[in-house]
């Protein structure tokens, strides 16, 4: 084997990356365009930024994501239970939920990754398994584990994926976008784990998708990257795209999502916007600041409801902040000589509404689930990143045994 200076192997070694990913490489020429062999038949070519047309891809007619009644099971675990989630063109969902939730099971199987055991999945009125090489071309995926070769940089890496396709985007665009123009011939081990992701986010939009799954996008991101990422995601809306959006970090999803679906344990908690998850998970709020350990059982007297110190100084009330409301809060405060600072009203933070949709749900359930960490789904969602090296759907393609667990 033909290796560098630095010990990794020589990756301009045809033969090597042929070895390594399991099937012919593209020919990749200066422009990142595939070159074609001598003698090989020509495919049919698509004519500026326009894809074939296909009839399950006119719109209105097709949901991006369509999931009816999913069911996966590993073994005699049963990760997601009857889940129904519904994403249009144009549209970002965001997914969310604890870990061992179902999340990752749920993505896996609208990819085409793993085989449910009931239930129907179509993303853009394709089968993901059935009709997978239909709906490659169609999907971007960013995952958490980038999978490039560590002497490889953003450029070189966005120039062999877009090989895989027939109509991609400009490597030296979508480089540009990302904010990685001074980092494109940087070793993929000496990016830092923000420039690592605005990489894998790169890498998934290079094939022009209809729809994009993306884990995490902001893990690890500074603020200027997270601002990047975020405006990445607004085009993306923008240009009709669907964007499936799996994160913990709740103010990105606050930040993005047009629609949030909340699952525990592989149930389907709650579904809906913002504002309807809040209308969901209880009354609005009032919240405010002022001096620590103040009387609030007279406080709460005076303003209708029950006033909670949750940290100190800080205030919570659920009810509405109607101006009667807020004029009893202010009296009250003004007869005790007390200071009024942070003063909000309207619907819980996103973080609350979560905290109570998914405690309301393992309060009803007595504490039991599924896909819990260090359980048989759990250990199988660590396949995913491993493999995340290339696109779906063409080097490292999963096999039908690899979809069972």
């Amino acid at each position: 084997m033909v290796r560098g200076p630095s010990g990794w192997p020589n990756l301009g070694s045809a033969r090597l990356e042929r070895q390594l990913f399991r099937v012919q490489i593209p020919q990749l020429g200066a422009s990142g365009v595939t070159r074609r062999r001598a003698g090989a038949p020509r495919r049919p070519r698509c004519t500026g930024n326009k894809r074939p047309v296909r009839s399950r891809e006119v719109a209105g007619q097709v949901n991006a994501v369509e999931i009816r009644s999913l069911t996966v099971r590993y073994g005699d675990l049963v990760a997601v239970d009857g889940l129904d989630l519904v994403a249009e063109p144009g549209q970002v969902v965001g997914l969310l939920g604890p870990n061992g939730a179902g999340k990752t099971s749920t993505v896996e199987v609208a990819e085409g990754y793993r085989k449910p055991a009931g239930g129907s999945v179509r993303v853009l009125g394709y089968d993901p398994l059935s009709e997978r090489r239909e709906l490659t071309p169609l999907m971007g995926v960013m995952l958490q584990g980038g999978g490039v070769y560590p002497g490889m940089g953003p450029s070189e890496a966005l120039r062999l994926f877009a090989g895989y396709y027939r109509n991609p985007e400009d490597p030296r665009r979508l480089l540009e976008l990302v904010g990685l123009g001074r980092a494109a011939r940087t070793p993929w081990r000496r990016l830092s784990g923000g420039e690592r992701q605005r990489l894998s986010l790169a890498l998934a939009l290079v094939g022009r998708p209809r729809v994009a799954f993306l884990d995490e996008p902001t893990s690890g991101v500074d603020p200027e990257g997270r601002q990047v990422i975020r405006e990445v995601v607004a085009g993306l809306r923008t240009a009709g795209v669907c964007v499936l959006l799996t994160t913990h970090e709740l103010e990105e999803v606050e930040r993005l999502a047009d629609v949030l679906y909340v699952i525990d344990r592989g149930h389907l908690v709650a579904a809906g916007t913002l504002d309807e998850l809040a209308a969901q998970a209880g009354h609005p709020v009032l919240r405010w600041q002022t001096s620590p350990h103040v009387d609030t059982s007279s406080l709460g007297a005076q303003l209708g409801a029950t006033v909670r110190e949750e940290r100190p100084g800080e205030y919570v009330a659920d009810i509405a902040g109607s101006p009667s409301v807020v004029g009893a809060l202010a009296a009250w405060l003004g007869e005790r000589d007390l200071p009024l600072d942070g003063l909000r009203a309207g619907r819980a933070p996103l973080e609350e509404v979560y905290l109570r949709l998914t405690r309301g749900e393992r309060e009803g359930d007595g504490g039991s689930g599924t896909g819990a960490p260090g359980t048989e789904a759990g250990a199988a969602r660590g396949e995913r990143g491993v493999r995340a090296g290339v696109p779906a759907g063409t080097a490292g393609e999963r096999t039908e045994g690899d979809r069972l667990p």
